[in-house]
């Protein structure tokens, strides 16, 4: 019994390693082919869908704080893929889109882990998925993370680092 109890452990930790260390190359492939950090993408890619939208939109939708957005946006605008502009009636609104080098960039932008992962789980049944959520839900808590604040990507770090050389 300790033996099966032991192998299903190091199993554990062998998938979440895995789960990790396809996280870490996704974000070099995405780095090599795009020049962006996943974050970076990801606002690229909701720019991409929804068009032009305040900074305060973009931040609800891809569920990241505003100040996160706002630094994001900071690098992309700095690279010349994104615009800000201000409202034409209401000057206060700001409106971000993204400039024709970056839709340039988003034709040949690859598909993340995130967004296969999230095509997969919907495809599962609610049991399914239920019982997923409670798996990692136990797995946060047993490593004591179940207290910090995680935004829905699959990414490693702080989300408005600057893009690695």
């Amino acid at each position: 019994m300790l033996r099966n109890t032991m192998e299903n452990s190091q199993k554990a930790l062998m998938l979440m390693r895995q789960i990790i260390r396809s996280t870490d190359m996704q974000d070099k492939e995405i780095s090599r082919l795009t020049g962006l950090t996943l974050p970076q993408l990801v606002v690229m890619q909701t720019l991409r869908e929804l068009g032009q939208v305040t900074p305060g939109e973009l931040a609800k939708e891809i569920a990241l704080t505003q100040a996160t957005v706002t630094s994001i946006l900071d690098r992309l605008e700095k690279k010349e893929l994104v615009v800000r502009e201000r409202g034409k009636e209401d000057k206060r609104r700001v409106w971000v889109s993204l400039t024709e080098s970056g839709v340039e960039l988003m034709k040949g932008a690859p598909a993340t882990r995130q967004e296969i992962f999230v095509r997969n789980f919907e495809d599962m049944q609610p049991w399914e998925q239920s019982m997923v959520v409670a798996s990692l839900e136990r797995v946060s808590y047993m490593l004591n993370a179940q207290h910090l604040d995680a935004a829905p990507l699959l990414d490693i770090g702080q989300l408005d680092r600057p893009q690695e050389s």
